[in-house]
């Protein structure tokens, strides 16, 4: 397995990303190799700098950025030497079999559109998180990104995506899926939740069990899979953040409390495309951008995108 890293994406690029990618390198398997795309120079230096064997890598030099405040369309049409482009270029002739990046997020979803393209009949791609319960169990949460304002037959599909996400990637079996709700009676919610909900009560695909509401998230009720529309999912994600940045402040220290922590996480996988691409946090750090390699591993190892193309 060939996983592509993009080294200058992120906030803290080159060394954070360089750091991460080292610290991942014990954790991958000898059949795995890990593909480094940036500054070669940077990398050599770095690499040598943590007396890092510069055989366990392979490098490719691109001579662009694009930055977090560029504008993705235009910069990714623009720069065709950046690590973004090159990246996806690579994927598209399977030259490595996934890509992720901390770097700009809509660069990102363009390249995912200009070259490897959507699932056909995939209505809209969505971000999917892995989210930890208090009994130790993971969900998996979407969209919690990428597309704020959804129509009911995205939602349902949402439970589709987000069942073949965990029965491949989390190993479980007939995943059960619910619609996150204010409440759990069927009549409630906006006119697109409801029609949302009927929807998936019909839909033979999935195992779905009616509403969620957000007080049960990360508790013992947590459902397999939990849809909502990228808005309501993104906040979600800051508010769990600025949670654990009050218990660190708090000086509270948990296991659990600690596995909320966005370094623990990684990256979040765009589900819904022709590739395994996992996109990062923008202030990924060194941890962070170690577990963002390891979790495009999973999405490679369980041919995530394979599955999907599959089932739909």
């Amino acid at each position: 397995m060939r996983i592509g890293l993009d080294v200058m994406g992120g906030d803290y690029a080159p060394e954070a990303i360089i750091e991460g990618a080292v610290d991942s390198l014990s954790l991958l398997s000898p059949d795995d190799r890990l593909v480094m795309i940036g500054d070669k120079a940077a990398i050599i230096r770095k690499m040598t700098e943590m007396k890092t064997d510069l055989s366990l890598v392979d490098i490719v030099h691109t001579t662009q950025v694009i930055e977090m405040g560029d504008v993705p369309s235009r910069a990714y049409q623009q720069k065709q030497d950046s690590s973004i482009a090159v990246g996806y270029r690579m994927l598209k002739d399977k030259e490595i079999q996934g890509f992720c990046s901390a770097g700009n997020t809509g660069a990102m979803m363009v390249g995912a559109t200009y070259t490897v393209n959507g699932i056909p009949g995939v209505i809209r791609p969505a971000l999917a998180l892995i989210v930890p319960s208090v009994d130790h169990r993971h969900s998996v949460l979407l969209d919690v990104g990428l597309n704020p304002d959804t129509k009911p037959d995205v939602l349902c599909q949402y439970g589709l995506l987000g069942s073949i996400f965990a029965e491949y990637v989390l190993e479980i079996k007939n995943p059960s899926v619910r619609l996150l709700n204010i409440g759990e009676e069927e009549g409630k919610g906006t006119p697109a939740l409801k029609t949302a909900y009927e929807l998936m009560k019909d839909c033979k695909q999935i195992n779905f069990e009616g509403n969620f509401e957000a007080n049960h998230l990360f508790g013992e009720k947590m459902p397999d899979v939990i849809v909502c529309d990228g808005f309501v999912g993104n906040v979600i994600v800051k508010q769990t953040e600025a949670l654990h940045h009050i218990f660190v402040l708090k000086d509270f220290r948990d296991p659990y409390f600690e596995s909320l922590d966005p370094e623990s996480i990684g990256g979040t996988p765009i589900v819904g495309i022709n590739a395994n691409v996992v996109v990062g946090h923008g202030v990924s750090k060194r941890k962070a951008v170690m577990n963002m390699i390891l979790q495009t591993w999973a999405v490679v190892h369980a041919d995530l995108a394979g599955k999907i193309n599959d089932v739909i």
